[in-house]
């Protein structure tokens, strides 16, 4: 069992909407838009199947308002606009999407682009990608789909009867590369963009390319923002959280020199750039480089790697390449998990071939890819691998395993796959053109791999060029650094200098886009007028104009909350009880005033029937079910109880003690998060004290008690995952004094029933509540905190029976460190165990010592620290004895 996860678009100049008929989906991952141009993700959880407009709106300014305030900045200097009117965003509200970052004087012919798709025998998925591309905004367009060694006609006969404006080029030769090689060969246009069938290409992609290759003519490569396009199944997910395609919501410029500085820090880590489901070349650029190795990805035994050693080639030639996140392609991930592990696995054998294939070509840098091989082994795969036994994520370590299992036989792949490119390349002959093409000249035939020409570039010198950039006039490129490996640039107006900027250029130009995203990047705040860590009155107003604009009055927060649905969920409250019937008598009539309409039974289970107290006070309460359990313990008893036909028909089963009072509505309240959120599964709510009248109460108050505090608390699996070196807290999410959760996690494999060597009544003596906690959160699933679901506690009224609970408390909070350490590796349990609990006690020490000497003593007892010590101290021995216990109780 999975979260689903609705995937959809946010655009900020349209009318806020609210998401609708998310039945089924427990979080919406939300793409913010602003113009067509990204901003960034965020996630939302599912509330009664919406996701309201006011909270998309408010949670997209909140975490992404200085990105769209910087957009912003940068639009109305491309515009011209006067610096008092920088900070002005109503013309992002106003216009059209842009085409360009530039207005230009007249409409400049755009030129011919081939989008390429290399397919084979994936029809259902090449359907859909040709759909999208037919909805593409750009002219003039050619639209060719390679169809690489198919198994049958389905391909060629869905575009001859389907799409007779997409062109369909047949290539025998097995392989990706090859496919591609191909497109190049085929292709008419002067820009090549390709994309895999499995991608649905936004309608502005390849208006994106287009523009930023017109306005930087420097510019050799682009490659684009990836995106899901769908998280329906866990292996989806899984691959969102392994890192995905996307590489963030910033346009990246890569150019790096021949020099012999620059070699050290060539990107050899290429898949930073993006992926070949998403990249733009100029045809003029094989002229230079060659073509795709056919040596690597899809349909070798590399299986990758192929659009990795291209990225890496266009930079290592020194060319430049652009990562432009408006360039947009959504793209179906594996939807199972054996096709998820075999992509991973595959991932690391592409990455280990190219990187062998950049040492065979570049023998220069052999040795720095060698140490850098090296290094990401053991930083991204190892380091992963080690995090995933010390600290237990939600990516399964196999995943990693197989992973690691590629990256150590990817370079010998690699020889392997060369040897069958080469007797491929021999046997078949020169692939012919379908027709002549005469907008672009014939490019050279495939080469052998991986022999690719190399042409070392004269080296500039390590000068820095010094120029000015009027923000009040036209911006026009800088071109005239060819002789300079950097270039600082002074940002100003007429009356006012703003500041510098240092950019890496290695003698290639600026052009105006490059020129805006460095201004914006180190200068953005301060030409709003802000200085470090404060915000001006132009960037305030700024921002308050964007709230205005994206949050109408019409979308403000429900105040009122939803009526509860038809199909209410059905509750059972189980209660164990010991021997305290004054106790439970007031705790079952605050359960039978309680004021809901929906479905409820009480389950009440004796732990000690013998004594035949309890039998009288159910009795003088009609429907309330009693249940015998004579095997001593806490956790063996909720386990008789939620086992019983009373439980497992219910939706959601609560659980409380004797000793506790509810209010009338404390069920409605703490079953309400279930119904509006899918992703939920457990509630926990506040625990008060009913009375402080004896010292013991008072302390047991000083010591934490069982209260929560009183803020809304959400763990989930990002939680469960934040912490570090400490243990998870779970103990700060409440107690099964009051606690809901949904049936289904009694039956869940990996969290199953209360754990019956922990709680009351066994040598642990507590924590069976935090190992359910953890259990539920190590899965993935979601824990709230809702203050305002609270109940009152009778506290432990003498000092001796205090102590003895404090006792218990230090026991059991070490045996489940020793539990969950034993059962998921967590070695978080047990820094927990020998660093944190003794600071924690060592400290409680000389606090005391200090207020003896000082005179002034302190106001929690000796003893109680004591207690606390001496339970720890026989945390391991009393979970030893209880699962001892445990084995004769079942036998």
């Amino acid at each position: 069992m999975h979260e689903r996860i609705k995937v959809v678009d946010e655009e900020l100049t349209d009318p806020p909407r609210a998401i609708e008929g998310l039945h089924g989906y427990a979080r919406v991952n939300i793409l913010a838009r602003i113009n067509g141009a990204p901003v960034g993700w965020v996630e939302l959880p599912v509330v009664d199947a919406e996701c309201p407009a006011a909270l998309i709106r408010e949670t997209i300014l909140e975490k992404h308002g200085k990105a769209i305030l910087m957009a912003c900045l940068r639009s109305r200097i491309a515009a011209q606009a006067p610096p008092e009117q920088w900070h002005e965003i109503g013309q992002l509200f106003q216009q059209a999407p842009p085409t360009a970052s530039q207005p230009a004087p007249a409409p400049a012919p755009t030129p011919l682009v081939t989008v390429a798709v290399c397919t084979r025998d994936r029809t259902d998925n090449l359907r859909q990608c040709l759909d999208a591309l037919l909805l593409l905004d750009y002219a003039p367009l050619e639209l060719l789909v390679i169809d690489n060694a198919p198994a049958t006609p389905d391909t060629a006969r869905l575009v001859a009867q389907a799409y007779p404006g997409v062109r369909y080029v047949r290539e025998e030769r097995p392989g990706l590369n090859w496919a591609r090689n191909r497109a190049i060969l085929e292709a008419g246009g002067e820009i090549i963009a390709f994309t895999d069938d499995d991608a649905i290409v936004d309608r502005h992609w390849v208006a994106a390319i287009v523009d930023l290759f017109t306005q930087s003519a420097e510019v050799m490569a682009v490659t684009g923002l990836v995106v899901p396009y769908e998280l329906e199944t866990e292996a989806q997910i899984l691959f969102e959280l392994y890192g995905g395609f996307g590489r963030g919501f910033k346009r990246k410029w890569t150019h790096h020199s021949s020099s012999h500085a620059a070699k050290k820090q060539l990107p050899f880590g290429a898949g930073q750039f993006g992926t070949g489901a998403n990249m733009a070349y100029r045809r003029s650029l094989f002229d230079s480089i060659g073509l795709f190795d056919p040596a690597l990805d899809v349909g070798t035994v590399t299986n990758g790697g192929g659009d990795l050693e291209m990225f890496f080639r266009v930079v290592k030639e020194g060319h430049v390449l652009v990562y432009e996140p408006r360039a947009i392609v959504r793209h179906r991930h594996r939807p199972d998990l054996d096709a998820l592990t075999a992509q991973i696995r595959n991932n690391g054998i592409g990455f280990y071939a190219h990187l062998m294939r950049g040492a065979i070509a570049y023998p220069e840098v052999k040795y720095a890819i060698a140490r850098f091989g090296v290094w990401w082994f053991c930083w991204w795969s190892v380091r992963r691998l080690l995090h995933a036994f010390v600290f237990p994520t939600r990516f399964p370590r196999h995943l990693i395993w197989a992973e690691i299992t590629g990256s150590l036989i990817g370079p010998g792949r690699y020889f392997k796959a060369r040897k069958t490119a080469s007797k491929i390349a021999s046997q078949s002959p020169p692939s012919p053109r379908s027709y002549p093409s005469p907008q672009s000249p014939q490019p050279p035939q495939t080469p052998q791999p991986p022999q690719t020409p190399h042409r070392p570039q004269p080296s500039p010198p390590r000068a820095a060029a010094v120029r000015t950039l009027h923000l009040d006039r036209p911006l026009v490129p800088i071109d005239d650094i060819d002789a300079f490996s950097a270039v600082r640039v002074y940002a100003m107006t007429a009356n006012t200098i703003y500041g510098h900027m240092t950019i890496q250029t290695h003698g290639c130009p600026l052009s105006v886009p490059r020129l805006l995203d460095a201004l914006v990047e180190s200068l953005g705040p301060t030409l709003l007028g802000s200085a470090p860590k404060k915000m001006s009155y132009q960037q305030a107003g700024a921002m308050a104009a964007l709230y205005h604009h994206c949050m109408p009055p019409e979308i403000k927060p429900q105040a009122t909350p939803r009526p509860l649905s038809d199909a209410a969920l059905a509750v059972c409250i189980v209660i164990t009880t010991l021997d305290r019937p004054d106790s439970l008598r007031q705790c079952l009539q605050s359960l039978v005033d309680q004021k809901t309409s929906r479905p409820i039974r009480i389950v009440v289970v004796d732990n000690h029937p013998a004594s035949g107290l309890t039998p009288p006070v159910t009795a003088a309460f009609p429907g309330v079910l009693l249940l015998d359990e004579p095997r001593r313990g806490l956790s063996r008893a909720r386990n008789t109880g939620i086992a019983h036909r009373a439980a497992a028909e219910a939706d959601i089963v609560v659980t409380t003690d004797d000793d506790v009072i509810a209010p009338p509505d404390w069920i409605e309240k703490l079953v309400a998060p279930f119904e509006r959120r899918q992703d939920v599964m457990v509630v926990t709510g506040n625990v008060l004290p009913h009375t402080i009248d004896t010292r013991a109460q008072l302390l047991f108050e000083m010591y934490g008690g069982l209260g929560r505090g009183f803020e809304r608390l959400e763990a989930g699996p990002q939680w469960f995952e934040s912490f570090r070196w400490d243990a998870v807290p779970t103990w700060r999410l409440g107690a099964t004094a009051n606690a809901a959760f949904r049936a289904a996690v009694f039956t869940h494999p990996a969290i199953g029933p209360f754990d019956e060597r922990l709680g009351a009544g066994t040598p642990t003596g507590c924590s069976e509540d935090t190992l359910v906690f953890y259990n539920v959160l190590k899965n993935g699933y979601t824990i709230q905190y809702e203050p305002a679901a609270y109940v009152r506690h009778n506290h432990r009224s003498d000092m001796r029976s205090l102590q003895n609970q404090i006792y218990n408390y230090s026991k059991g909070h070490v045996a489940y460190h020793l539990l969950v350490f034993a059962r998921h590796r967590d070695f978080r349990s047990l820094v927990r165990i020998c660093l944190y609990l003794p600071y924690w006690q060592a400290r409680q020490l000389y606090r005391y010592l200090k207020s003896i000497l000082t005179r002034r003593p302190g106001r929690y007892p000796l003893r109680l620290t004591w207690c606390e010590i001496c339970g720890t101290l026989s945390g391991p021995w009393s979970l030893w004895r209880s699962w001892r216990r445990l084995k004769r109780l079942e036998k």
